[in-house]
């Protein structure tokens, strides 16, 4: 008996990837039959479906990786930032006559907290105020535009300014005091945070669902808002694409790959890329840690409100989005905590295990309780870093 444990303990690692590898293909031929039953047209129709509902999982789990290279917390507050931005988006759009004095708060508190990040000595610098007041004063006439002709301009502006101030206030108020305290504290208080812009929604907007209506302007174009592709002779019936979800697809990878150029050919970005690796070797070289703390707290609620949009307009807006995060912390452990591609390939593998497990097993809630989290236990076991994740060796 001794000499079997002594073997497990030598091997366990090798053993453990032989189970896993066995696990996986017995699920495969457990499947087998079941995928042989299904039409081809229905394989195909799951397949786009999940490569659209994987776009949004890769936006949001790229929202936690900026985070967590950042600063190595876990935000557990992305879903209701998502929520929260989204539905700051939603009051301008669906309002069509904005008060310009709540505009006018809400864009110098912003201006504000922007002058401020590296702390009250740079409101000394008179250049630097005049700028803020310009650009608050023109965040402000944006806001309030009048009419419904302007909603999309009112909306993206406010929701952006709406979601930084978010980013920045979480930040500023609850994670830069826990700086120098255990890790686990700061994600604790990501928590929280999600509890506390639960409540904030919820006495604001109430419960029930809203609708968000950014893609009715395809019925005034003659776009059809479903694309039928007739495959009855090669796959057994048709395919359908609902033009919404492409364009949502469309949208979640421009702001995916807009983000990746900031981040690479920025000198921000290649700041956050410094910070991100030794916060106190970046300090020591004169980078300003909490500005780029700051900055990565800004995008990541831009990020996580950009999401929220998307998927609020291919379905509505609900207190069931923040769940939509959850399903995409397994597309960040798959892709690798710190990699930005990864979160791109995580979410979309993700999205296609969710909508392959409710084609072959209808009437349950295999697609997103079970099979997500069955393949991130599997690929973990096999590589416990996710795909692209960095192993990192630590000397002593």
């Amino acid at each position: 008996m001794s000499a079997v444990i002594n073997f497990y303990d030598n091997n366990k690692p090798l053993i453990n990837k032989v189970l896993s590898v066995a696990l996986l293909l017995a699920i495969l031929i457990f499947l087998l039959p079941i995928i042989a039953e299904q039409k081809p047209s229905r394989m195909v129709q799951s397949t786009i479906t999940g490569l659209l509902v994987g776009s949004v999982y890769s936006l949001i789990a790229l929202g936690i990786v900026i985070i967590n290279k950042a600063s190595g917390v876990f935000n557990f507050a992305h879903g209701l930032m998502m929520l929260f931005g989204a539905m700051i988006f939603y009051t301008f759009f669906s309002s069509a006559n904005v008060n310009p004095l709540a505009a006018g708060l809400m864009a110098f508190f912003t201006v504000f907290i922007v002058l401020t990040m590296n702390g009250l000595a740079d409101l000394r610098d008179t250049r630097r105020l005049a700028i803020g007041l310009v650009v608050g004063l023109i965040l402000t006439g944006l806001m309030s535009l009048p009419g419904r002709d302007l909603q999309f301009v009112r909306a993206i502006i406010g929701g952006l300014v709406g979601s930084v101030l978010v980013g920045l206030c979480v930040e500023r108020f609850a994670i830069r005091p826990l700086i120098g305290q255990p890790l686990f504290a700061s994600v604790l208080m990501t928590l929280a945070v999600s509890e506390f812009l639960l409540g904030v929604t919820q006495m604001t907007w109430g419960s029930v669902e809203l609708p968000l209506q950014i893609f009715a302007w395809l019925d005034g174009t003659g776009i059809p808002r479903n694309i039928v592709w007739e495959a009855e002779t090669l796959l057994g019936g048709d395919v359908r694409l609902r033009t919404d979800l492409l364009l949502v697809l469309i949208l979640a990878l421009l702001s995916f790959g807009a983000f990746v150029l900031f981040f690479r050919y920025t000198s921000v970005g290649l700041a956050m890329r410094a910070t991100a690796e030794n916060q106190q070797l970046a300090q020591s070289v004169g980078l300003r840690v909490r500005f780029i703390l700051a900055v990565a707290w800004g995008i990541a609620a831009l990020l996580a409100t950009i999401g929220g949009v998307l998927q609020g307009g291919a379905t509505s807006l609900s207190l069931n989005m923040p769940l939509l995060a959850l399903r995409a912390f397994p597309a960040v452990l798959l892709g690798g905590l710190e990699s930005i591609g990864g979160a791109l390939v995580g979410g979309l593998v993700i999205g296609l295990v969710q909508e392959w497990a409710n084609l072959l097993f209808p009437g349950t809630q295999a697609g997103t309780e079970l099979a997500p989290y069955l393949v991130l236990m599997i690929v973990l076991v096999i590589r416990p870093d996710g795909l692209f994740g960095e192993k990192r060796i630590e000397r002593i």
